[in-house]
Order: C-alpha cells, then structure tokens, then sequence
C-alpha cells in the first residue's frame, strides 16, 4: 500500500501551481493563496495531516459523506463549501490534487481580471474547467 500524501508533498503540490503563495497562520497550518485568497490548507487536526479545499456546491454534497472527508471545520458552520480530508480512506493522491487544483482555479477565476493580468493567469486558459 502506498502511504498518503503528507505535509511535505501537499506543500510542494501547492507551490507548484502558478502565483500561489504561502504563509503559517492559524497555529501550525500551512495556507496557499492566490491573489491573497485562500485555496488549500494543511493543518487543523489535532497534529496530523489534514487538507482542506474549497470545493463546488455538487462536490460538497456528493464528497462530504465519504469515509475521511468531513465539512471544513469552521469554514463549512459559515456556510461555505469547503472540505476537509483528515483521515484514510478519504481522496486518493490524484483525486485530492485534482480537488485542490479546482479549488485553486476556483479561487483564481473570481479574482478580478486586474489582478489575474498583474499575477499572469489569464493565460492559463479557462480556469473555471477542470
């Protein structure tokens, strides 16, 4: 069986994506941006691995009564469809960056075009698609 991602790898995936940055907030987790807006977390469970993403409102419903994913603690209680995958089974590898990449292409889209021109991601193409 191949180990889940962890901290490391989740932070790296994230600093892959174009104009993201990074900060230390809210205790020990790790926080990605876009245009100063939140995408992903990394943090919030007691000490271990969880990964938090904002998500559509269809993902919300079919993803949050899988075994592992849960409503974002906080986030989901102000009615925000954000999800949190803080135990196994959860998201394979592939299946939580594919969620964090929408997430970021979510978040990227509702910046206002000034500043996706001044961060160079109008060039990406359509970031409402997967």
């Amino acid at each position: 069986m191949i180990a889940p991602m962890n901290r490391t790898e989740f932070n790296a995936f994230c600093a892959s994506l174009p104009a993201t940055t990074h900060v230390q907030q809210w205790g020990d987790a790790d926080v990605w941006k876009v245009g100063g807006k939140v995408f992903a977390i990394c943090g919030w469970n007691d000490g271990r691995d969880a990964f938090t993403f904002k998500v559509s409102e269809i993902a919300f419903e079919v993803l949050s009564d899988m075994p592992g994913i849960r409503p974002a603690p906080y986030l989901a209680s102000r009615g925000m469809k954000w999800l949190q995958h803080y135990a196994p089974p959860g998201l394979d590898d592939a299946e939580l960056k594919r969620h964090v990449t929408l997430s970021y292409r979510m978040i990227a889209a509702a910046l206002p075009r000034r500043k996706r021109d001044e961060l160079g991601l109008n060039d990406l193409g359509n970031l409402d698609g997967p």
